[in-house]
């Protein structure tokens, strides 16, 4: 018997992308090792101090989003607290203790928190899913994933694309993304890879996980908005050749933008861990000439600053 259900995405054993390559091959990756042009970052850099804590409580149909790093962010509405993709660890890597350091601190540490009652895990990938991380919320937190990994997150309910399940009366639907998954080199693809879109409370928030640009962007807006705020992934894109089927560079995430049509845009996924040989500011930049570009306006495509809260919807 298949240990998944076969579909446009999965033979039943590992999971694939309908619209591009699985992923690189090791020839790729020696390649990509051996030309590879590295803009240097800095070490470390401070937190800023001018942000306010994130507030207690939002009102019905508003949403308070509060940028912690990376692909991390902590999301109230007017009854429920969750947070995407928690990673607190000082390295992208196995244990949290090895791989690529971080070179900011996590807005908030995780004993500053306030209680959260969902976890959203999209991936596999070490940036995304670190178990010490995820085990400060088991006590209280419900978590959902994708299919294979609940082995990884505690409690878990596993997700196939466009499936949904209500937790404390949020509506949540895991969603297609553009990916791979892996934590060691005997396990490509066994887990599946996703996005997800929360409704509740009168505002529906789209949470893009890790993904390069793919044409079922066009699908998540009708069939699951319309969207507030989009989450969409920004960073960790150079060299091309070698990363544009599983990471999107600015100019992909305003025509992913474009494609699902939210009332606001946020990035995430870049200025934390150096994955990939971009430098360190150049997303922020890429995205300025990208909106600029495609006519988009600064205020419909934000960055947040670590630590600061942005509060959307009606």
């Amino acid at each position: 018997m298949s240990r998944f259900p076969v579909s446009d995405h999965c033979d039943g054993e590992r999971f694939f992308n309908p619209h591009a390559v699985t992923g690189r091959s090791f020839v790729d990756v020696l390649k990509w090792m051996r030309t590879r042009e590295r803009t240097a970052w800095p070490s470390t850099i401070p937190l800023p101090t001018r942000y306010d804590p994130p507030p207690t409580t939002v009102a019905p149909g508003r949403v308070a989003i509060t940028f912690i790093g990376h692909s991390t962010f902590l999301v109230r509405t007017a009854s429920l607290a969750f947070i995407t993709d928690p990673v607190f660890t000082t390295h992208a890597g196995p244990f949290g203790r090895l791989g690529p350091s971080r070179v900011r601190p996590p807005a908030i540490p995780p004993a500053s928190l306030p209680p959260v009652d969902l976890v959203l895990v999209s991936h596999n990938h070490y940036d995304h899913l670190q178990p010490t991380s995820l085990r400060r919320f088991a006590n209280r937190a419900s978590f959902a994933t994708t299919l294979g990994l609940a082995g990884k997150v505690p409690n878990a309910q596993e997700l196939d694309w466009w499936q949904s399940v209500n937790v404390k009366g949020a509506e949540i639907t895991c969603v297609p993304a553009q990916h791979f998954s892996a934590r060691t080199p005997w396990d490509r693809n066994r887990t599946l890879w996703c996005g997800f879109v929360v409704s509740v409370d009168g505002v529906t928030i789209y949470f893009a996980g890790d993904t390069g640009y793919t044409p079922q962007f066009v699908e998540i807006g009708p069939r699951c908005g319309p969207i507030d705020v989009a989450l969409l992934p920004i960073g960790a894109y150079e060299p091309r050749w070698f990363m544009q089927p599983m990471h999107m560079n600015p100019e992909d995430a305003v025509r992913a933008h474009l494609d699902i049509s939210p009332r606001l845009s946020v990035g995430m996924h870049f200025g934390t861990f150096q994955l990939t040989d971009e430098g360190i500011d150049e997303p922020l930049r890429a995205l300025e000439r990208a909106r600029a570009a495609a006519g988009v306006a600064t205020q419909a495509f934000r960055v947040l600053d670590v630590g600061e809260t942005l509060i959307a919807g009606a």
